[in-house]
């Protein structure tokens, strides 16, 4: 049977059946695959599936993270510029303290506050934010403990009494901690 048979036209109204077709007229092009194959495939078919979606999941998340970091940058973009003011604010903190108890010259004085008042708004422009400290519940993640000493009060126990140096938040960021006398 694998030569062809051809039967007359007339027969056929002149389509051209070979042995190989069935007898409804349709052609019988490849065996039909057998179903390991298929299961085969469909599983190929679902790892695929399952492989372009984590895919684009993982690609999503790198959007997202790469936009957070990126936002993140600019808000602490001159965190190192301002981290070197910091000692100069501190100055004037130390200079304002002591014009205030002077009474002297209060034109040149009033100059001076307008002068510091300025720069710390500027810096709070720009994100930072003074901590406060004193009566908070010691935390070393936030204050650096320089000494401790007898609390004044039972309340003042294990609670910052004192503020050496002024800790401070960049965009709601520690930038440097605040360092202090703790009760105990």
């Amino acid at each position: 049977m694998n030569k062809k048979q051809h039967l007359p036209e007339e027969e056929t109204n002149g389509l051209n059946i070979n042995a190989d077709e069935n007898v409804s007229g349709t052609e019988h092009l490849t065996d039909p695959l057998e179903e390991s194959d298929q299961d085969q495939l469909e599983a190929e078919l679902q790892e695929s599936k399952d492989k372009y979606i984590r895919l684009a999941a993982e690609f999503d998340n790198f959007r997202k993270r790469t936009a957070k970091e990126r936002v993140e940058l600019f808000q602490t973009a001159g965190k190192d510029v301002i981290v070197a003011l910091l000692d100069v604010l501190d100055d004037a903190d130390r200079a304002q303290a002591e014009l205030e108890k002077s009474e002297n010259n209060a034109a040149s004085k009033e100059g001076i506050l307008l002068v510091f008042n300025k720069l710390r708004n500027t810096l709070q422009s720009k994100g930072l934010k003074a901590m406060e400290a004193i009566g908070k519940e010691f935390d070393p993640d936030l204050y650096d403990a320089i000494t401790e000493i007898p609390a004044p009060t039972e309340a003042l126990k294990g609670k910052v009494v004192d503020e050496i140096t002024k800790g401070y938040y960049l965009n709601d960021k520690l930038i440097r901690h605040a360092k202090v006398v703790v009760g105990k």
